[in-house]
């Protein structure tokens, strides 16, 4: 997937842990840019653990309208309908 690399940047507020912060300045010369570069790897990992989520979902229904086709609803044998 990804996301526009070109498009505009502005700035947000965000709290974070102040130690946290000056931590992280110790090891980035550029903050923002790692910050980016982080929520861009989350975002891609998260779209992928969705759509992975997404297809096992299919799979499980797909199955069980399989299982049904075949052998029918385990409850109509104690339905009076």
């Amino acid at each position: 997937m990804g996301y526009n690399q070109s498009a505009r940047k502005r700035p947000i507020n965000l709290s974070m842990n102040e130690d946290l912060v000056l931590q992280a300045r110790t090891y980035t010369k550029n903050l923002s840019a790692t910050l980016e570069s982080l929520l861009a790897d989350f975002v891609a990992r998260e779209a992928h653990r969705r759509r992975a989520d997404d297809d096992m979902i299919d799979r499980l229904i797909d199955d069980l309208n399989a299982f049904h086709h075949q052998h029918g609803l385990l409850s109509d044998e104690f339905s009076s309908l």
